[in-house]
């Protein structure tokens, strides 16, 4: 059984560690877990790994954020990886920071990446770990902080997230989408 694992973010080292870039965050902790390394593929990044039976493609996309759809897609068929093994980690500043959240679907709720998926896929229904990353910001300065890096303070959730999203990918794969979500939907830290 093959998986499809996308972190979403975008490439250059002045997006590394930013809050929008947790996708990539949370594939790379995925990686070293695993002992897989990413290589530059057609439109991502890419690392292969088996576990239990099961083999995963994780991908970064290359394509920037708004263009991650082409990247999910060319692998999706590339890999002949079903929908329904299609697992996205993305940022949500909607969510608190304490929050992790999985859906089998639904919105973009305005996620770029996302949007672009959908419109690629002609589908939103592909499950998705939504990581919660507040919105501590004053009006209009949403781009700033979703672009910045994390305050020393908030490490050692985003630490934990990470690790308990690894978790999360491992439960996607041997559970499934709704199993998955009965056991870790909305946990809190």
């Amino acid at each position: 059984m093959k998986y499809l694992i996308v972190g979403l973010g975008n490439i250059g080292t002045e997006y590394a560690q930013t809050r929008h870039n947790i996708g990539f965050d949370v594939v790379d902790a995925f990686a070293r877990k695993h002992n897989v390394s990413f290589s530059l593929d057609r439109l991502a990044d890419v690392a292969e790994c088996k576990w239990k039976g099961k083999t995963f493609f994780l991908l970064k996309p290359t394509t920037y954020m708004n263009l991650s759809g082409k990247a999910v897609k060319y692998w999706m068929d590339k890999e002949k990886i079903p929908l329904e093994n299609i697992f996205v980690i993305v940022d949500d500043p909607a969510l608190p920071l304490e929050v992790i959240r999985i859906r089998p679907g639904g919105s973009d709720a305005g996620h770029n990446g996302l949007k672009s998926i959908r419109e690629v896929l002609g589908t939103n229904q592909y499950a998705r770990l939504r990581f919660g990353i507040g919105n501590n910001y004053p009006k209009g300065r949403q781009v700033d902080f979703v672009l910045g890096k994390w305050k020393g303070e908030e490490l050692p959730v985003v630490l934990q997230k990470i690790d308990k999203s690894c978790e999360i990918i491992e439960s996607f794969a041997t559970l499934g989408t709704q199993r998955t979500m009965n056991n870790y939907n909305n946990l809190t830290f």
